[in-house]
């Protein structure tokens, strides 16, 4: 182990060697903070602690493979074994002590994991069964109230006591029906996973002792990204014997949107005012010039414990500032930026970066046309498309048929006759009755009609005939007998057929992920919780080389160039973060995270007018402040460039942009008055329309003149569609 330990620096080891005790690691971006987890592990094992008394703690599922990948390489030259250390995120941790002690909180063992996706449509069965529309509340907004209230510890009778507005009051009954839904599918969202584990912890003295005697060591990346919850769940975990280290930097806490509580790092040493401080500063991903301008923007912070950054990689060159006219002025000039690199360096990851996912359709669209293979980070996993979703679900439903989300999923896919007014009379007949939509498919008389009602009995015998198998059928076979007695198979390779796609091969490859997993010793119940537990952060893929992604994705990762887009006050700042200090201060963080990001060259860009939402003009737009606090001699202005970052004049309206230059467009329904040429067609791109079926989106593209115009929209809840203009009725908004 000593030789190991030659691999680190002096501030590593230092951390690596204090065994016993808290202790809190104080490590700035890119100094090997996970560097010194695994090492840690390595050594307590290396030492002869047993290795299923310890437990290491992250926060995405590709960070915990990592992590246990690193661990058995360090250890598989001194013959030990590390299979038996617990690596995982704090969800997985959590579902897997609640597997275990489920009846001790009146769960039972097979509970459900609603993912985003399931979540979001239980927020809207809620809203239907309270008869509140779509247009009044956004159900993502709704769910993103309710996770806040989870996290900070109000319940929804909290929420009703005090509720003076009716907004304040339907979110309540929403949140109540919402838990509600949940309660009768036996399952638990996010949130719930960290709440019932410190519940079951904290209320149960034997429980928390063994599980706490169980981890001697108890290790926790990235825990300034911890919530209340979490934090409250290491210290239980901690005992008597307080043999936790976590590793953290306070300039990299970005989540407070979602719970995580800025200054739980002080809060730490607060709570454990023995630990031992170690403080990793010697940086081995970016050049000093990138980390001091980094330093300099988020030195402008409020109540940091503070660090400095050594670069090992040398000084490097400038950062590059680039003042676009507009969006899409700036998505060609980066985009042939990133072009040129990743064509005469095939070996270079780049990464561009933006405040929301919005931002990637320009970029998209130049990479496109430039030919430039690319990914975009949030897209649809494997386990995110919709026949493998439907296929879950089946097998869902074989576990929990009063999972209701899952039964509406599937109950006329594929197509068996039951239309959307016999779901409409089921859904009408829950609410009369409080019974789950499992139990109302077992009394189906009171619908009209025969055709129907036998639809329905079907589907519910071929359920409960899957459901007899499933004890006895092996997981994989399992999955074969679902996908052929559903007759969802044959149905999906019928449309693969006729729109020329390729679902069924993922199906099959379905079947052999299910194989594997039982091969590694996974059951069934264990493969859905790794579903419903995937991030975006675990889709990151480092063979292609560009990627592009919010800035919350970013977050560990590491690229050889980065392009940080859309730096204007109202962007990044976000417009949602004007009103606090506190809000600011975790943009400058967000940042500042973007900034760490690069190794070796770091590019900014703005535009000078970005179009505002409900507007048909462009309007000038303000440099971001964080601009502004980089030291003028660590940037400087990319050629052609009309403007410095550190600029801060208002621009006037420029003609190109003009209310008058429009009119023309706005006066009429886009499917009429067609342009006489392609330049005016293109002036198109970029609207916001209303289309009858589809809602709102924005023209990205137009294709020819006149009469036989074409027209690609992005909507809102639909994605692309190609539409012929003369037919869409399509109306500005």
């Amino acid at each position: 182990m000593t030789r190991l330990l030659d691999d680190l620096n002096e501030r590593q080891q230092e951390a690596v060697l204090i065994t016993e005790g808290p202790v809190l690691v104080l490590a700035g971006a890119g100094t090997g903070k996970t560097r010194v987890i695994t090492y840690r592990v390595a050594y307590l094992i290396e030492k002869g602690v047993p290795p299923g008394s310890i437990l290491a703690v992250t926060f995405t599922n590709k960070a915990a493979e990592v992590m246990k990948q690193r661990i058995q390489a360090l250890l598989r030259s001194l013959g030990k074994d590390a299979s038996d250390v617990w690596i995982s995120t704090f969800h997985s941790f959590c579902a897997r002590l609640l597997r275990r002690e489920a009846p001790r909180v009146g769960l039972p063992r097979n509970f459900v994991i609603y993912d985003d996706e399931d979540q979001t449509s239980a927020v809207k069965r809620a809203m239907l069964q309270l008869g509140l529309s779509g247009t009044d509340y956004a159900p993502k907004s709704l769910r993103a109230q309710i996770s806040y209230a989870k996290n900070h510890g109000v319940s929804f009778g909290q929420m009703e006591s005090p509720a003076a507005t009716k907004r304040d009051r339907d979110v309540a009954a929403v949140f109540r029906t919402y838990q509600e839904i949940l309660r009768k599918a036996a399952a638990l969202d996010f949130d719930d996973l960290l709440l019932r584990a410190v519940d079951l912890l904290d209320g149960h003295s034997t429980v928390r002792t063994a599980w706490s005697n169980r981890y001697r060591y108890i290790l926790v990346d990235e825990f300034q990204d911890t919530n209340q919850a979490q934090e409250q769940l290491v210290r239980l975990l901690a005992g008597n014997r307080r043999n936790v280290l976590v590793v953290g930097d306070e300039d990299q806490s970005i989540y407070g949107w979602r719970g995580a509580r800025a200054g739980n790092l002080k809060r730490f040493a607060e709570d454990f005012p023995d630990a031992k401080i170690v403080r990793l500063e010697e940086n081995y991903r970016s050049t000093q010039t990138i980390l001091d301008a980094a330093a300099a923007v988020v030195k402008n912070n409020s109540g940091r414990l503070g660090k400095k950054l050594r670069a090992t990689r040398g000084s490097g060159e400038a950062l590059r500032f680039y003042a676009a006219t507009d969006s899409a002025s700036e998505a060609q000039f980066v985009s042939r930026e990133v072009a040129s690199l990743v064509r005469s360096d095939l070996s270079a990851r780049v990464a561009v970066l933006y405040r929301t996912g919005a931002q990637s359709r320009s970029f998209e669209e130049v990479l496109r046309r430039l030919g430039i293979r690319h990914r975009v980070v949030g897209g649809f996993s494997f386990y995110g498309r919709a026949e493998v979703r439907n296929t879950l679900a089946y097998v869902r439903l074989l576990f929990h048929p009063e999972d209701d989300l899952a039964l509406l999923r599937v109950l006329n896919v594929p197509p068996r006759g039951i239309g959307a007014a016999t779901v409409a009379a089921l859904e009408a007949r829950v609410r009369e009755t409080a019974q789950s939509l499992w139990e109302v498919l077992g009394d189906s008389d009171f619908l009209v009609g025969k055709r129907a009602a036998g639809a329905l009995g079907s589907f519910r015998k071929m359920i409960e005939d899957l459901t007899e198998e499933r004890e006895t059928t092996p997981p994989a076979e399992l999955i074969e007998r679902v996908l052929g007695e559903t007759g969802y198979l044959d149905w999906v390779e019928q449309q693969d057929n006729l729109e020329h796609t390729s679902r069924a091969e993922n199906l099959r490859e379905l079947f052999n992920a299910v194989a594997e997993a039982t091969q590694a010793g996974e059951t069934l119940e264990d493969l859905l919780d790794r579903t419903a537990l995937l991030g975006e952060a675990d889709e990151y893929d480092e063979d292609v080389a560009v990627s592009l992604m919010t800035l919350h994705s970013a977050k560990g990762l590491e690229f050889d160039a980065v392009f940080l887009a859309g730096l204007e006050e109202g962007v990044l700042p976000h417009s949602r973060s004007l009103d606090t200090q506190a809000a600011i201060e975790e943009e400058r963080r967000l940042f500042y995270v973007g900034m760490t990001r690069a190794k070796r060259s770091l590019v900014l860009s703005r535009a000078r007018y970005r179009r505002a939402y409900g507007s048909q003009g462009m309007h000038a737009s303000e440099p971001s402040r964080f601009l502004r606090e980089i030291p003028a001699d660590l940037i400087e202005a990319a050629p052609g460039s009309p403007s410095r970052p550190d600029e801060r004049r208002h621009y006037e309206a420029d003609p190109e942009f003009s209310q008058e230059a429009r009119a023309p467009y706005r006066r009429h329904r886009a499917g009429r008055s067609a342009p006489e040429s392609r330049a005016e067609g293109d002036s198109l791109v970029g609207t916001r329309v209303r289309h009858s079926k589809f809602g709102l989106g924005t023209i990205i593209e137009v294709e020819g003149e006149g009469e036989d115009r074409r027209l690609t929209v992005s909507f809102q809840d639909y994605g692309p569609r190609k539409l012929l203009a003369r037919y869409a009725n399509l109306q500005f908004a």
